[in-house]
Order: C-alpha cells, then sequence, then structure tokens
C-alpha cells in the first residue's frame, strides 16, 4: 500500500516507517522538521504542521492510508496547543481524507484517555472516557479519538472521478501503554535524567503494577490494524484498542531494571502518593501563575496519580480482532534497549 505517516520522525513514528518499508510498502512521512536519514531509507518525506488544512490535504494525496502517530505529547503547556495539534490537526486529516479519497486511517491515541485518576485493573476496551481531566494531553487525544471513530464508515470521494457513491474511510484507534525501547528519547531519557539529578523519587509504595508496551510490537500493531481495516466488514473498524505486552509489571522494579541499564542505581527516595499529588497541584498553580508553559513542573496531579496507580488492560479484543501478538518479549526488548544504551557515546545520555 501507499502509506501516509504523521509523525514520521518520532519514536514510534520512525519505526513504523521502517517496518512499512522493510515489507515493501511505498512510505511518506508527513513531519515538522528535517528528517535526512528517512530519505535516505526510502521515505518521501513531506515538511508541514497538522493545524495547516492545505498542507495536510496535499499529503494525503494518492496514499491508500493514513496511519496518524503524530500529535503534540507531554503533560505540560496551553490547552490552545494540545487542542491545535491532536484536535484540530486530527480533524484536518478526517477531512483531508475525505476530499482524497483515502479509504483507511489508524489513529494512534493513548490508555491515558480513559484515565481518571484512580486504579484501572484489567480495563477493556469498553472504559468510558472520564469526566474529569489531569492534564491536557489526554483530554485532547479523547476528542480527537471521538472524531476519529465517528467517522468510520463515512462516503469519501471515489478516486476514478466519477463522482459515484460507495466509497467510504474506515477507522480505528490504537491506545499503546508506556511505549519503549532502542532510540527512546522520551521516557528512558527521561528516567536518567531524574535519576542522575537527584530528582527522581518512588511515589506511592512502589507496589502498583502497570501495562507497558516496546515499540516494534507497538508498529507492527499499526500495520496489522492498517492490513485488517482493507477487509471486507472489519472486526477492527470503528473501535479502539489498548496495546500492550501483555505482561504487566511491577512499575517501579521495572524502572529500576531501565535505570540499571543505564549504569543507574535503583531509585532509593520516596514520596507518599497524596504528597505527591498535593505537591504536583501546587506546582501547577505557580507554573500556571508565572504563565511559564516551556517549563514542564518536577510534578503534576496527573503524573503523581499515574506513577501511583495500577493501570493495566484486557487486550484480548486487540489479539481477536486483528491478530494482535507481541512478537518480541519484554526480556529481549530489554536486552535491545541495553545494548543501544551502551552503544551511545560515553552513556552521558538517554
Amino acid at each position: 500500500m501507499h502509506a501516509l505517516v504523521t509523525g514520521a520522525g518520532g519514536f514510534l513514528g520512525r519505526y513504523v516507517c521502517e517496518m512499512l518499508l522493510a515489507r515493501g510498502d511505498s512510505v511518506r512521512g508527513f513531519a515538522r522538521g528535517d528528517y535526512p536519514e528517512l530519505t535516505a531509507a526510502g521515505v518521501e518525506m513531506v515538511r508541514g504542521d497538522l493545524a495547516d488544512r492545505a498542507a495536510v490535504v496535499e499529503a494525503c494525496r494518492g496514499v491508500d492510508c493514513v496511519l496518524h502517530v503524530g500529535g503534540k505529547v507531554g503533560v505540560w503547556g496551553r490547552w490552545f496547543d494540545y487542542f491545535n495539534a491532536n484536535v484540530h490537526g486530527t480533524l484536518n486529516l478526517l477531512s483531508a481524507c475525505a476530499e482524497q479519497g483515502v479509504p483507511r486511517m489508524v489513529f494512534t491515541s493513548s490508555p491515558s484517555v480513559t484515565f481518571d485518576g484512580a486504579d484501572q485493573r484489567g480495563v477493556d476496551n469498553s472504559a468510558p472516557y472520564p469526566t474529569k481531566w489531569l492534564a491536557h494531553y489526554p483530554h485532547s487525544k479523547a476528542l480527537a479519538e471521538q472524531f476519529v471513530l465517528s467517522q468510520d464508515n463515512t462516503p469519501v470521494r471515489p478516486r476514478d472521478g466519477s463522482g459515484g457513491r460507495g466509497a467510504t474511510l474506515r477507522t480505528c484507534s490504537l491506545r499503546p501503554h508506556l511505549v519503549w525501547g532502542p532510540r527512546d528519547h522520551h521516557l528512558t531519557a527521561r528516567l536518567v535524567e531524574r535519576s542522575r539529578s537527584g530528582q527522581l523519587r518512588r511515589v506511592g509504595t512502589g507496589t502498583n503494577r502497570v501495562d507497558m508496551v516496546y515499540v516494534e510490537n507497538a508498529a507492527a500493531a499499526h500495520l496489522q490494524a492498517a492490513d485488517a481495516l482493507a477487509e471486507p466488514d472489519p472486526a477492527c473498524a470503528g473501535k479502539a484498542y489498548f496495546l500492550s505486552q501483555g505482561e504487566p509489571v511491577v512499575c517501579w522494579e521495572w524502572i529500576d531494571q531501565i535505570l540499571a541499564l543505564a549504569g543507574e542505581p535503583p531509585v532509593s527516595k520516596s514520596i507518599g502518593a497524596r504528597a505527591a499529588y498535593a505537591a504536583g497541584a501546587l506546582l501547577e498553580t505557580k507554573h500556571w501563575a508565572r504563565r511559564d508553559f516551556a517549563r514542564e513542573p518536577r510534578m503534576t496531579r496527573f503524573v503523581a496519580r499515574q506513577l501511583a496507580t495500577d493501570h493495566w488492560f484486557d487486550i484480548e479484543a486487540t489479539r481477536q480482532d486483528f491478530g494482535y501478538k507481541p512478537a518480541i518479549s519484554t526480556e529481549e526488548g530489554m536486552q535491545r534497549l541495553g545494548d543501544w544504551l551502551r552503544s551511545l557515546p560515553l552513556r552521558s545520555k538517554a
């Protein structure tokens, strides 16, 4: 197929591009930056912003499927910025698909779209959206996901120019949780940086269990979902799916394992869950008062609850509806992550 990958230069987006190329698909990447290594690999790179409708429409010309991986991540910033990238940008893509006759879209969402700060144990795809939000990121992703799913099976312009009816857009949403692996300059880098600066604290009892997913498994799931949407009456169409390794880990034990791979000691200091939440609320208030949106507070309410609660998911529907199965085990993934960390110059940063 001819695929458009938004956020092609990002951690997950780059793996998606590479997997598409490896199996012989034609890949167009859409990103705000310049990524010559992707161009050299065979990706047709297009620079643009998701909020620029004209650029998005042109990027969708002639493609068979959009894998919408791009967006604004993080837990701090202005609502306008999250809305503009994640909601407005997604609406632009949906409109472009209709205009350019694109028949498939796979949207990269997040399990945080169902998180209200409480424990989540064995939650399946029927989990409702919360009525309160602890950060702009999950709120904006939830809105975008709802738009994507609501547009499943809606008409798109036929590509033959006949003006006839029958062509429709099939959509689904994937919710990968804590994506990690080699070339991770977000989760792994942040843990190592906080450890080396002495700012990393265990939040809560340290026994909470969480799901996570190795990056190549998450990328492969995007290709599987895209292929499934091409089938007649796809089971995954119009639905959202959690992605994970299928084996929850104890959050803080796993964090210690990642730190060990980077040559860092285990986390030795801790803070209670309530104290961390209160600290997050206080720091958010101070940052808002200063209009400091560029620097993320050392703690936020969302991060405090994420680090102290259980959140693991039932992925049985993910397996059944489009055949997802983690091909790379957690043990093998950790070995690959360690090899990558050891290959970095002086192991000075992740």
